[in-house]
């Protein structure tokens, strides 16, 4: 088959709720993935941020593989051995007393709102149906009909509703609008990223997370960390959030939880959260399965032993610095942290984002636009210096056709 018979195939059995690159992946490893026709590039996306450790880290598929012919699932009706040492070794690594395992990133964010409004009654006293939690603008959180409810982005929530209520939006990297916001006795959270994502890498001010974890404390509200594509070692820190030493009373993980080997997330709190909810009134059959609890840990072992926080923190600076030496007026910014980076691009002769991404993968280097004017650089964090000069030569040549 030729790449555009998979491509057709797809479209014709597939729902359109994508619109991939047109290119036809077959095989990864590391820093690297090949098309069926045996291309290489460079993973610049990295499954936007799942796979951080690489593709099919050998210890990472070795934990999934060994597992799979032992014990794969237990619905949680029964224990199994494993699960208790991921709770163990998950809560002890980002500093927690409970971990509730999930499997999508949505899913851990629809879990960490049922805690922080179950909280919210039980704890803060809250009059019952009043809870609110204040969100920011340009947030993305995931797909559900609860989480596009509190979404600024049209694309998102068009004609979707009707909406959740029980949500209140201020502006992201704006102290004042929270400040204000927090005033209503019946904000029981505050629920942002340390880094938007999918807005566009979009970093905020020094100071902000300090500042608004502070007015959290002061106002008796629960600072919620959506960490899910900025945690484990993607910023240049463990969480993003370490930046500023916030240490969120709700933390949502997942993508790299698992290596982008099986989907895993996890949402961690201290008990006095977390047994604000009692056996039979939350869970998932698939939620903490062996197979995840195995992975998992493999893949945050690889994290820290591997030190990938300090990989990704060096070769994002020398990523920065080499892309603002490019001197072309399609790139307008050079932002991000860490090995999450984006250049916004201003169009030319007719050229966007979208342009600039497919003579990328021309040229063997695969990234996407988000907003049509941003591209989004986010490598594997085990990219060598070696490999990351090579992949910023592809990107300065490319720009030069421009």
């Amino acid at each position: 088959m030729r790449p555009e018979d998979y491509i057709t195939r797809e479209g014709k059995y597939g729902a359109h709720n994508y619109h991939p690159l047109p290119v036809v992946l077959q095989k990864g490893e590391g820093v690297y993935v090949w098309d069926v026709e045996g291309k290489r590039y460079f993973d610049f996306l990295s499954g936007y941020s799942a796979l951080s450790q690489g593709h099919c880290h050998p210890k990472i598929i070795k934990a999934l593989t060994d597992q799979a012919q032992q014990l794969t699932l237990v619905s949680r009706a029964f224990h199994a051995d494993v699960l208790g040492e991921y709770m163990e070794f998950a809560c002890k690594f980002f500093g927690y007393d409970k971990l509730l395992p999930m499997n999508t990133g949505a899913e851990a964010v629809e879990t960490a709102l049922k805690l922080a409004r179950r909280w919210g009654y039980r704890v803060k006293g809250i009059a019952p149906e009043r809870a609110k939690i204040i969100v920011c603008s340009e947030n993305f959180h995931g797909r559900t009909i609860t989480i596009i409810s509190m979404s600024t982005d049209p694309s998102s929530y068009a004609d979707f509703g009707p909406y959740t209520p029980g949500f209140i939006k201020v502006q992201y990297n704006n102290v004042a609008e929270l400040e204000e916001a927090l005033k209503d006795p019946d904000v029981v959270g505050f629920l942002l990223e340390p880094i938007q994502g999918e807005a566009g890498v979009v970093v905020p001010d020094d100071g902000y997370l300090r500042a608004c974890y502070e007015l959290c404390r002061q106002h008796h509200v629960l600072f919620i960390a959506d960490e899910i594509q900025t945690g484990i070692g993607r910023t240049g820190k463990l969480l993003a959030c370490d930046y500023e030493a916030v240490h969120p009373d709700i933390l949502i993980l997942g993508k790299a939880l698992s290596g982008g080997v099986t989907p895993v997330s996890a949402v961690f709190a201290n008990d006095e959260i977390m047994l604000t909810i009692a056996p039979g009134e939350h869970g998932s059959t698939y939620g903490g399965n062996p197979l995840a609890a195995r992975v998992a840990i493999a893949a945050l072992e690889v994290v820290r032993d591997e030190h990938l926080s300090e990989n990704a923190f060096e070769m994002g600076a020398l990523f920065r610095s080499e892309m603002e030496r490019i001197d072309n007026p399609m790139i307008k910014q050079v932002r991000g942290k860490g090995l999450l980076n984006a250049i916004v691009t201003e169009p030319r002769g007719g050229k966007v984002a979208w342009d600039i991404c497919l003579a990328l993968k021309e040229n063997g280097l695969i990234a996407k636009p988000t907003h049509d004017h941003i591209i989004r650089f986010t490598p594997p964090l085990v990219i060598t210096r070696e490999q990351m000069m090579e992949a910023v030569g592809i990107i300065k040549d490319t720009f030069a056709q421009f």
